[in-house]
């Protein structure tokens, strides 16, 4: 999972209704570049370089987990879809809105379609006043300057007028509860989601560590004869992370978020284990899971098989390259018949089969709202 970079990209419009159109983009820039955490005053500006109205223009500060160059791409998209017209006369022109990256973290970027730190910034008060008023201190990656300098240094003579208009940060909501399981199949997608959430949302990470299991590539080449040490391999593991992990919450976090609960080991357990070694395996977790804390809330997450092997298949990890369809099949079934036989688990499926979160921002949003309905129902 990519974690989120800070970016700056300034908006300018001259055409219409100017606030209303960067209001709007600044809706479509948290809808599908990611959270809008500050943004400058407003200024009023000469149009440059060509006769037109005056511009209205700011900078935001954006959270986003995306390359500079997909950045790019959705705010030329954000453009296209609010009126922007492009032509193929040289110079500059009138529109309705222009959104252009300015830095991208640290990122020093030369490519045919894009350049960061943006090459003309320095050369425009409209630029370098709202950037200022977020990042006076930032250093500017190539000319090693602070933009406060760069903005008293500034040879831009044209008039600069800060307007009383003020637009608004737009930051994801999530409604919390203390300690959040999701779960799903191999390859659903959970640990990234968990991984995203408690990054947003200063959550206490708590992730299976199935990387460090010595016994799981051997399972995967011979199940029946290593199933049994695998599992209770996963049931020691579970129980000595969950006792560590869950049973005090950092002083520094909001609440807990894992991407498995101690039942699994008894829902991979029944699929994966002969009867007797399954009775025996049992009671053993019976009697290590009988005061280890339980979750307030229980996502499911739930993908049809052919997007499970699709992307088990793109994070090609070499010892699930073998895993079937009927193996997976047989673990889903195993999830819902747990989840049946249960009355003291509440669980939430949320079908994702259709949904990208890692890299449609909507549909990540969307879920952030599908469980926040799940947590509030949860909550005292």
């Amino acid at each position: 999972m990519n974690t989120t970079i800070t970016t700056y990209i300034a908006l300018g419009s001259n055409q219409g209704d100017k606030f209303h159109w960067l209001r709007e983009s600044i809706d479509a820039v948290y809808n599908t570049v990611g959270d809008v955490t500050r943004v400058s005053k407003l200024y009023k500006t000469p149009s440059w370089g060509f006769e037109g109205e005056d511009f209205l223009n700011a900078v935001i500060e954006v959270q986003t987990r995306f390359s500079a160059e997909v950045t790019l791409e959705k705010l030329l998209k954000i453009e296209l879809n609010l009126g922007r017209v492009r032509t193929s006369k040289t110079g500059y022109q009138a529109r309705t809105i222009d959104l252009d990256i300015l830095f991208y973290g640290n990122s020093v970027i030369e490519t045919s379609e894009l350049t960061v730190p943006h090459p003309k910034l320095t050369e425009r008060n409209f630029v370098l006043y709202p950037l200022s008023d977020l990042a006076p201190d930032m250093i500017h990656p190539t000319l090693n300057q602070p933009i406060s300098v760069l903005v008293e240094n500034s040879e831009d003579d044209s008039h600069i007028e800060a307007v009383g208009e003020e637009l608004k940060p737009r930051i994801a909501e999530f409604r919390q509860v203390n300690y959040l399981t999701i779960e799903g199949n191999i390859g659903s997608g959970k640990t990234s989601l968990v991984e995203m959430i408690a990054e947003d949302f200063n959550g206490k990470l708590i992730l299976e560590r199935f990387k460090d299991n010595p016994f799981l590539p051997k399972f995967y080449e011979d199940q029946t004869r290593f199933a049994f040490p695998l599992e209770m391999s996963f049931l020691a593991d579970r129980h000595q992370q969950l006792m560590d992990d869950i049973s005090q919450l950092d002083l520094f976090t909001d609440f807990a978020i894992s991407d498995y609960n101690p039942n699994k080991s008894l829902i991979f357990s029944k699929v994966t284990l002969q009867e007797d070694e399954y009775a025996l395996y049992k009671k053993i977790f019976n009697i290590m899971y009988s005061d280890v804390p339980k979750p307030d809330v229980y996502v499911y997450l739930y993908q049809n098989i052919d997007r499970l092997l699709s992307n088990i298949k793109k994070r090609g990890r070499d010892y699930e390259q073998n895993i079937s369809p009927d193996y997976l099949k047989n673990i889903h079934e195993g999830y819902l018949n747990f989840f049946n036989s249960q009355n003291k688990i509440d669980v939430k499926i949320i079908d994702i089969t259709d949904l990208d979160f890692v890299n449609n921002r909507e549909d990540y949003l969307y879920l952030l709202e599908k469980i926040s309905e799940i947590n509030k129902k949860a909550s005292p």
